[in-house]
């Protein structure tokens, strides 16, 4: 993969064994790369994520990805690697912009944690600004195809492929995010973190019946999309599926527009930007509810949505929160977490203002 935030040497506290990886690797390798992972790679790191840790794996003649966890505690069933790992191989025959597999580490010997490797993707990542040359009609071109994704994802036929049939537990989806998610920020709180009741109470009186039972991606964001490098309106691969699973679509597109920043919003939130969703050409988070009900064939008023709108932003602040806590107490020193704590103040006030 290269993009934007090319991968960097490791941090001292993100460092692993290289030679037991590699060693591991050249045993247990899917047998269409194995042979190309000969010797002791060399290892960069990419900045940009705050949950798994990902990095370059640089041999002679191919290039694979490592993902793990970080250090720390970590909530409950988060950073599972194998089951990123079988979701993406469930995955690839009915959507082919997943990476290809190589293998899948549960022997926390090798490196202390559990790790995966796929092969990289090669293609742009955009971050947090478009590469340079797009012009307004490629963004606008680049957004609608990037959401006709989301569509393609969440029209899936999940009951013909039964590793992913298998992660879905029926109806009442809505209901148990809306207690999930309110149960990690109480198990995340920190002294300095305002009071939630009553966004959480307004989510838990107002929430919605599931509108359908489908594959989501629950992290879909433009940075976690890779673009051809010769035609960057054109998605090539689709990234970090950690969070993915069988559950409502609308709330999956809740969650992209709680990161999605326009250049109406307000200055921090402009400064919390992380993907470039305010370029010329970008739809507004209006237009790409609008276009995405059309072609799902969902009818959702304003005040519907609302809902939806909410609890994307109270998700994104229970992650930043989880993101929050470990910096908080020492867990990492990565000085980029340190931003996390008044994002989380933020997000509260603006959940607060949605809801009146």
């Amino acid at each position: 993969m290269t993009d934007g935030n090319p991968a960097k040497p490791v941090r001292d506290e993100d460092a692993f064994d290289v030679e037991a990886v590699a060693s591991w690797l050249r045993e247990h390798a899917s047998p269409e790369v194995r042979d190309d992972l000969v010797g002791t790679p060399e290892v960069q790191q990419f900045q940009g994520g705050a949950s798994n840790l990902t990095y370059r794996l640089c041999y002679r003649t191919r290039d694979v990805i490592l993902r793990r966890p970080p250090p720390g505690v970590k909530a409950k069933g988060a950073h599972d690697m194998g089951r990123e790992h079988r979701i993406q191989s469930a995955l690839a025959p009915v959507f082919p912009l997943v990476p290809a597999m190589v293998a899948s580490c549960d022997d926390e010997s090798v490196i202390g944690t559990p790790f995966y490797v796929m092969e990289a993707v090669a293609g742009v990542i955009p971050r947090r600004e478009l590469p340079p040359g797009m012009t307004a009609e490629a963004t606008a071109t680049l957004c609608s195809n990037a959401f006709d994704v989301l569509v393609d994802l969440h029209s899936v036929d999940v009951a013909s492929v039964p590793e992913l049939a298998a992660m879905s537990k029926g109806e009442g989806y809505v209901a148990r995010q809306v207690g999930g998610w309110t149960t990690r920020l109480a198990n995340a709180r920190t002294d300095d973190m305002g009071d939630w009741s009553d966004i959480t109470g307004w989510l838990d009186e107002h929430q919605p019946a599931d509108v359908a039972n489908c594959l989501i991606h629950n992290d879909f964001r433009l940075d976690n999309l890779v673009l051809d490098g010769d035609d960057m309106s054109r998605i090539v691969g689709v990234l970090d599926w950690e969070m993915a699973t069988v559950g409502d679509p609308l709330m999956d597109l809740g969650g992209a527009m709680g990161y999605w920043v326009q250049d109406d919003d307000d200055e921090f939130f402009r400064q919390f930007r992380r993907q470039p969703s305010n370029a010329p050409g970008m739809w507004t988070r209006d237009q790409i509810v609008t276009r995405y009900c059309e072609h799902m064939g969902f009818s959702v008023t304003p005040d519907q949505w609302r809902f939806y709108e909410v609890f994307g932003l109270f998700r994104l602040a229970v992650i930043a929160q989880q993101i929050w806590y470990r910096y908080f107490h020492g867990q990492t020193t990565n000085e980029t977490y340190a931003r996390f704590g008044p994002a989380v103040g933020f997000l509260e006030r603006r959940c607060r203002g949605l809801i009146g």
